[in-house]
């Protein structure tokens, strides 16, 4: 299949197709061409493979759990996302914790088998997902691994062999608009040792090895919320992801991108948020301002709180896909301001 979004980087700045993202755009004085304004999607793929715990993520209307209508909704709600100006989403093969925040995760969804192979049937709504956000002209941001189910894998050799199967899988196919996340908050409880911030620029670097027609893609890994990326990462990274999950403080968040560039081995690249739980989208400063004040990309992170229904919360299973809630509208409506649509 001809793909025809490319994603690349210039400096600081995010290129699609050849071209800065918002182009000419400046809101408030701040400059928005370059940036790549995202949410957290990553449940676009998610199963559950335990019998015991498939039954939690039934849908409300029919009382049973269906991986392929998930990933038909996220494709249906697709369209009125880019019409906002969101061009990127973050999904990961092991999708992230479908109650929102939780230690323990007897669940088990990924597209990973213990051996390191990918799963077919995952891949194939991923693929559609894909191919949807090429169509629409936006980037994803594939994350490999979570940490609640990197154990799910059986040692380090599958952890390898689960990278270079997923990076070359995209490669393949010729996505171009295909950013890596090696993993999703490297610094938290990860089993494996080349999963943690000591060890995981080992993986970046092993991702940034596969080339297909002297192209590769373009990798990084985050960190937990309110953690500056280590040396190690910074110096192996094409770009620096950085998350603001319990960071209360508009002001600490932009200290946040202040520092990150402040880390030896940081050059012109790009900064991006790709996982904030701190909304405020009414107040005239909040962590989105933050953050494109300092000339940073930033993500939503939604989950379903207690008591709410249905219709809140795009990481919480069974996920409405649609801008359906009062905190959905909020973000996509400062989304359309920000870029103008």
């Amino acid at each position: 299949m001809q793909h025809s979004t490319d994603i690349s980087i210039h400096g600081q700045a995010f290129h699609l197709n050849g071209g800065p993202t918002y182009p000419g755009r400046v809101w408030q004085g701040h400059t928005i061409e370059g940036l790549l304004l995202n949410s957290r999607m990553v449940q676009g793929i998610f199963d559950d493979l335990n019998p015991e715990t498939r039954a939690r993520w039934a849908y409300p209307d029919t009382g049973v759990w269906d991986p392929e209508r998930n990933t038909s909704e996220f494709l249906a709600a697709m369209p009125e996302w880019r019409r906002h100006g969101l061009l990127a989403f973050t999904i990961n093969l092991q999708g992230g914790s479908p109650m929102g925040y939780s230690k323990i995760q007897p669940w088990h969804n990924s597209a990973l088998t213990e051996e390191g192979e990918l799963r077919p049937d995952y891949m194939t709504r991923l693929e559609r997902i894909l191919d949807r956000a090429d169509e629409l002209g936006m980037a994803v941001i594939l994350g490999v691994f979570y940490f609640g189910q990197d154990e799910r894998l059986r040692d380090e050799a599958a952890v390898t062999r689960g990278l270079d199967a997923a990076v070359e899988w995209v490669l393949d196919r010729d996505y171009r608009n295909v950013l890596i996340e090696v993993n999703n908050e490297c610094n938290v409880r990860y089993d494996h040792a080349i999963l943690r911030p000591e060890r995981v620029h080992e993986l970046i670097l092993r991702a940034k090895n596969h080339t297909r027609n002297q192209r590769r893609l373009l990798v990084s890994t985050s960190y937990g919320g309110g953690t500056i990326p280590h040396e190690n990462v910074v110096r192996a990274a094409d770009f620096l992801l950085v998350h603001g999950n319990g960071v209360r403080e508009p002001d600490r968040i932009a200290d946040m991108v202040r520092r990150t560039r402040q880390v030896p081995g940081y050059r012109p690249m790009p900064i991006l948020f790709n996982e904030d739980d701190h909304f405020d989208f009414d107040k005239p400063r909040n962590n989105f301002v933050a953050a494109v004040e300092e000339y940073a990309s930033w993500g939503y992170f939604d989950f379903r709180m207690a008591g709410e229904g249905f219709d809140e919360g795009y990481q919480s299973v069974p996920v409405h896909w649609g801008i359906s809630s009062a905190r959905k509208r909020g973000f996509f409506a400062k989304v359309r301001e920000i870029t103008g649509g």
